[in-house]
């Protein structure tokens, strides 16, 4: 069948196109008897507005994106990422926006961006190098940065991850703790920027060395690996620790991660401490109480939307939003003998 279109709306009501259009996308600017007239046509004609016109008609494309920073698999597998979408996703709900997920185009950040048909894009953990910046002036969208730089001139939301790390860990020493095993996050997969000491990992573990320096200690006295964030690989690497000695604590920087050192510790019948940084719950674990770092995930969400969509309508908006944490002291932190 022949698809409606405003042509044949006009067609029907005598209306012009202009004023069709007019009616579905900015009725004030015409009468009411003539918006009354055309919107009846258009239900006996059974006609949706094709929305690449509409949104072309708007200048808009009425969506935001929200840029990976991995491979989709193994970001939309992590908890704390999904209550990060959600907070996205209840404040682009609000002002009748869609939320589209980029994955990496091909591996490249850069692809991805220049494909994107969003008005706006966050990001999580990506360093927005000097090329992706090239993109985006190109492209004049702009971006928020979760978790991102304090040092770039670019929109960020985030914790304090160096003083959060160093709470962390401080915990753990407290308790006595001193042969400690910390599992980081990954480098960001996609950065060709050499110079990456303000990230979240180099922050956390700034942190870290803070937290040791009290101690007359190092990170080298430590065993250090890094995973990605997803239930199997927390496993495999209490596995790899676990093959070379076995610990009293693993600090992890993800929740996910601990939750899989949990399984293998809880198979292996070891009582070893845990600590995660998050704050995310997984329905089989609800009986655990892991200790962790607490940082709402759906907030930052939230208030990462409510900057970009400042400056897609010209506002003002902070540069940098830093959102509260907590230490949340569960079962799964043990004092030493």
């Amino acid at each position: 069948m022949k698809r409606t279109t405003i042509q044949d709306i006009a067609d029907k009501t005598g209306y012009s196109k202009t004023a069709v259009s007019f009616a579905f996308n900015s009725p004030s600017r015409i009468s009411k008897k003539a918006v009354e007239a055309i919107l009846k046509a258009a239900e006996e004609l059974d006609y949706i507005p094709d929305p690449m016109a509409r949104n072309f008609s708007l200048g808009k494309h009425m969506s935001l994106g929200f840029l990976l920073p991995q491979r989709v698999e193994y970001t939309l597998m992590n908890p704390y990422m999904q209550s990060v979408i959600r907070g996205i996703a209840t404040v682009c709900q609000e002002h009748g926006y869609t939320l589209t997920v980029i994955p990496p185009l091909h591996s490249s950040v850069i692809e991805a961006i220049k494909n994107a048909t969003v008005d706006g894009i966050i990001t999580l953990g990506l360093t927005i190098d000097k090329n992706i910046k090239g993109i985006l002036r190109q492209r004049q969208m702009p971006i928020v940065a979760i978790d991102g730089s304090l040092k770039d001139e670019i929109h960020s939301v985030s914790i304090d991850d160096e003083e959060a790390a160093q709470l962390q860990l401080s915990k753990v020493l407290e308790k006595g703790h001193r042969d400690i095993a910390i599992i980081s996050l990954p480098d960001d997969a996609y950065s060709k920027r050499t110079d990456e000491t303000d990230s979240v990992v180099n922050k956390r573990k700034k942190g870290y060395m803070k937290a040791l320096e009290k101690y007359s200690m190092s990170l080298s006295d430590l065993r250090v690996l890094s995973c990605a964030t997803t239930l199997q690989d927390g496993m495999d690497a209490a596995r790899t620790i676990l093959n070379e000695r076995k610990p009293t604590c693993f600090v992890t920087m993800s929740d996910v991660v601990a939750f899989g050192i949990m399984e293998v510790l809880n198979e292996l019948d070891l009582d070893i401490s845990v600590v995660g940084f998050d704050g995310v719950e997984i329905e089989d674990f609800h009986t655990t109480r892991l200790t962790t770092i607490h940082q709402s995930g759906n907030e930052k969400g939230k208030q990462s939307a409510k900057v970009l969509f400042s400056l897609i309508d010209g506002e003002k908006a902070p540069l940098k939003t830093l959102i509260p944490y907590s230490f949340n002291e569960g079962v799964t932190l043990k004092e030493t003998i």
